[in-house]
């Protein structure tokens, strides 16, 4: 996957449409989450439309995100997201300021209410798993 950094430059000169398409094809890209971890524990609550995330601790403690959703920006949008955290460990996932990371994306003026509404649901979870393996 294109680091965060790299996305960041390529983002900053693409008009809208192809904001989108480049979040859809970032969506696109993520690993596929198996149909039987998308259960009511998965599910992030707050979403507008359904968003699941997997936490997976990998053998050298870093970890590691499954997620999917059934809207493609949406997904896209997490693809964003696990770019700031994934593979990563928990001590760095909390040291990591999330927000700030996505700032220059500035996904609240361009995308819908509706979109953007479950990020900070979904970092929480993010965070509360790192906090959880952080101890």
């Amino acid at each position: 996957m294109t680091s965060l950094a790299d996305l960041r430059d390529e983002y900053e000169f693409l008009e809208p449409d192809d904001r989108y398409r480049l979040l859809i094809d970032l969506g696109r890209a993520l690993e596929p989450m198996p149909d039987p971890l998308k259960t009511d524990a998965t599910l992030v609550r707050g979403c507008s439309a359904s968003v699941w995330v997997y936490p997976t601790v990998r053998d050298d403690g870093t970890l590691h995100f499954l997620a999917d959703s059934n809207a493609a920006i949406t997904k896209g949008i997490i693809a964003l997201v696990l770019l700031t955290v994934q593979d990563q460990p928990p001590q760095t996932i909390l040291a990591t300021d999330i927000d700030a990371a996505l700032a220059p994306f500035d996904l609240r003026n361009q995308l819908s209410s509706n979109r953007t509404q479950g990020i900070p649901n979904m970092i929480a979870l993010i965070r509360a798993t790192a906090e959880r393996y952080a101890r």
